[in-house]
C-alpha cells in the first residue's frame, strides 16, 4: 500500500515534467543563437542521373521487336519482269553469236571454194599445156594427117596461124621422110607471175624420141618449151609456143 501511496504521489510530478516536455518548442532555447550549419553542395542530379538516364535513353530507342525495320523484297510481279527481260536479252547476246559463226563458217567456205578453184584453173593450164607440147612431139607418117589435125584443134591466136595454111606441106615432109617421133613431158609448171584468169605461161621440160630413114634408130632430144595457155570462149587452148634454152 505504501508502494502505491508513493507510486500515487510521483505520478503527478512526472506528468507535470511529461507535459512540459511535450510543449518545449523546437529550437534552441530562449535566448540563445543557432549557430549556422555548414552548407553542402550536392552534385548535380543531372550528373548522377546521366548512366540511368542514357539506360533509360537507350531502351526507350530501341524499337520493339514489331517495330523494327523491314527489308522491302521486290515484289514478285516485279521479279517476273525482270526475267523476261534478262531471257530476251541472253537470247539476243546467242543470236549474234550465232549469226558470227554462221557468216565466218560461210566466209571459210567461200575462201576453200575460191582456193579450190584457183587449183583447178592452174592445173587446168598445165594440163593444157603439157597435151600441145605432147602433140607437138609425137608424130607417125601414117597418123601425120590426124597428128597435125589435133594439133590445129588445139591452138589459137598465133600458134594456130603458124599452122593455117601449112597442113598439107608439113604432113607431106612427115610422110616422105618417114619421121617418126615420139614424145614425153618430164615436167611442166606455170611461170612466175604470168598467171591470170584467163592465161599463164607454162614452161614444159619434155624429151621426144626421133628416128627417120637416115636414121632409123631412135636417137633422143631433150629441149623447154614456153607454151602460152589462153580462155577462148571457155576452151583452153594453146595461143603461142616458143623454145626456150
Amino acid at each position: 500500500m505504501s508502494d502505491s501511496a508513493d507510486q500515487a504521489q510521483q505520478t503527478p510530478a512526472s506528468t507535470d515534467r511529461t507535459r512540459r516536455r511535450a510543449v518545449r518548442h523546437a529550437g534552441p532555447p530562449v535566448g540563445e543563437t543557432e549557430a549556422p550549419k555548414p552548407v553542402v553542395l550536392a552534385k548535380p542530379a543531372v550528373a548522377q542521373a546521366t548512366p540511368e538516364a542514357e539506360k533509360a535513353s537507350t531502351t526507350k530507342s530501341a524499337p520493339p521487336a514489331s517495330e523494327a525495320p523491314r527489308i522491302e523484297t521486290p515484289p514478285i510481279e516485279a521479279l517476273k519482269q525482270g526475267r523476261p527481260l534478262k531471257s530476251l536479252f541472253a537470247w539476243g547476246v546467242t543470236a549474234v553469236v550465232i549469226v558470227a559463226l554462221v557468216v565466218a563458217a560461210v566466209i571459210l567456205l567461200l575462201d576453200q571454194r575460191s582456193a579450190r578453184e584457183r587449183d583447178d584453173r592452174r592445173q587446168a593450164f598445165v594440163d593444157t599445156a603439157r597435151q600441145t607440147v605432147l602433140n607437138l612431139t609425137t608424130i607417125h607418117p601414117e597418123t601425120a594427117k590426124d597428128d597435125v589435125a589435133r594439133i590445129v584443134a588445139g591452138a589459137s591466136g598465133q600458134f594456130l596461124e603458124e599452122f593455117q595454111g601449112r597442113e598439107d606441106p608439113f604432113v607431106g615432109v612427115v610422110q616422105d621422110a618417114n619421121v617418126t617421133t615420139e614424145g614425153e613431158v618430164i615436167e611442166a609448171g606455170i611461170e612466175n607471175g604470168t598467171e591470170t584468169s584467163i592465161s599463164a605461161n607454162v614452161l614444159v621440160a619434155a624429151r621426144t624420141m626421133v628416128s627417120s630413114k637416115e636414121q632409123p634408130e631412135p636417137s633422143p632430144r631433150d629441149f623447154r618449151m614456153r607454151v602460152t595457155i589462153s580462155d577462148v570462149d571457155g576452151k583452153l587452148t594453146a595461143s603461142k609456143v616458143e623454145f626456150v634454152p
